[in-house]
């Protein structure tokens, strides 16, 4: 029979200092004793409605897992062995979700497995090991599924396209992967991932794919897509979207146009190219990139004719006021959320399966996407400008 809480000697043990919960927690004979009384509760209540004849057969003894530490758990039988106890039930080990819960948070924090292991031992007293941390992980690999699959809007404004690359073993030996991320800027203005993809490498083709799979979940229109400088990203957008406008990133640009500079000179370059994308209008922007290629056009021909090559899509913001040229003349804004998968991998090094790369991304987003609750700066007037400068393409979603 199990001993009845003591509350003298559980207070006793609190003015000594002894912990409430976890490993000899002061609560864990109090929780023993409720869950058991809660099944004897239970197994009478069916003993009353069985028609047949029936009593009870003493208990079996297991285990519990709890918050409030681990305890040896008394639960009632019957005779005919219809009892079906509901409040811990049959093979149930933990009284309940909260250390799962917790394990999961951990891992949203980019915590290791031993680490979150340690914490657990310290919390509950409980000793988990990494594959159970895994298969308590893995549960959130359905959630993904279906968050990859789920329908999106009609309409957005802003969208905003580029990949990260990771280390994922593949057959034995890691391989570089890439994982496209597509960030979208809705009618009210909040920031919302509207896809995560993994391939090979990243490449216009797959792009396309990925444009396509936003099409099929509903997305008929965007209006401004930011894209880092990938030869044939543009075409991959307007294949789909036709009439969406595609901005390369400038900053992308000014990046991959370093890689051809020596150092002597980059700070010059830098200076010198600021008259261009820092320019009040396209015309002005197109003299002085004239003016860079005079003086630096000789010396370094390739970067003159990437700037050249890529300027009806490098140019597209100047078209518009300073409130949208900020949102859209870079891809900053999903860099920002590449920074925080960043420091949720950076212990990691590499990945051993998809799974486990993707599963810990999902979980980041949804950490991020818990501080997207308000609209960007002057989105009000953003929309505004927007419907003026898309004449039409947003009146049945705005109702004008």
């Amino acid at each position: 029979m199990s001993k009845q809480f003591d509350f003298d000697e559980a207070l006793a043990a609190l003015q000594n200092g002894q912990d409430l919960t976890g490993k000899d927690g002061i609560l864990t004979p109090l929780i023993k004793q409720l869950t058991e009384a809660a099944l004897k509760a239970e197994l009478e209540s069916h003993l009353e409605a069985d028609e047949a004849p029936n009593r009870k057969n003493g208990s079996t003894k297991k285990t519990i897992k709890s918050p409030s530490g681990n305890f040896e758990l008394d639960t009632p039988r019957d005779r005919a062995g219809s009892f079906e106890p509901q409040f811990v039930k049959k093979h149930q080990t933990h009284l309940t979700d909260e250390i799962e819960r917790k394990i999961i948070s951990m891992f949203g924090l980019g915590m290791s497995y031993a680490d979150i292991a340690s914490h657990v031992a310290d919390l509950y007293g409980m000793n988990v090991s990494s594959a159970t941390i895994n298969s308590i992980t893995d549960k959130l690999i359905p959630e993904l599924e279906q968050w990859k699959q789920r329908p999106l809007d009609s309409h957005y404004p802003f969208v905003w396209l580029d990949a990260i690359h990771y280390k994922v073993k593949v057959d034995g030996r890691y391989e570089s992967k890439a994982v496209y991320t597509v960030l979208g800027l809705n009618l009210e203005g909040k920031k919302e991932i509207l896809g995560l993809y993994l391939s090979e490498s990243e490449g216009a083709k797959f792009w396309l794919s990925v444009i396509t799979d936003l099409h099929h979940r509903g997305v008929e229109d965007i209006l401004i897509a930011a894209v880092d400088g990938l030869k044939g990203f543009p075409e991959a957008i307007n294949s789909v979207f036709p009439n969406t406008e595609v901005q390369l990133c400038v900053i992308h640009q000014i990046r991959n146009s370093m890689k051809y500079v020596a150092s002597k000179h980059q700070k010059a370059v830098m200076s010198d190219l600021k008259p261009v994308y820092r320019a009040a209008t396209k015309g002005a922007a197109e003299t002085a990139l004239s003016e860079f290629e005079k003086r630096w056009g000789e010396k370094y021909p390739i970067v003159i004719k990437s700037w050249r090559n890529n300027w009806e899509n490098l140019s597209v913001y100047f078209k518009y006021p300073s409130d949208i040229r900020r949102v859209i003349y870079t891809t900053n804004a999903i860099e920002a959320v590449h920074r925080q998968f960043r420091k949720l991998t950076k212990t990691k090094g590499a990945f051993p399966n998809e799974n486990s790369l993707m599963k810990l991304l999902y979980v980041g987003i949804q950490n991020a996407s818990k501080k997207w609750t308000m609209p960007i700066q002057n989105w009000n007037l953003t929309l505004s400008q927007l419907s003026i400068y898309f004449d039409g393409r947003l009146d049945n979603v705005l109702d004008i």
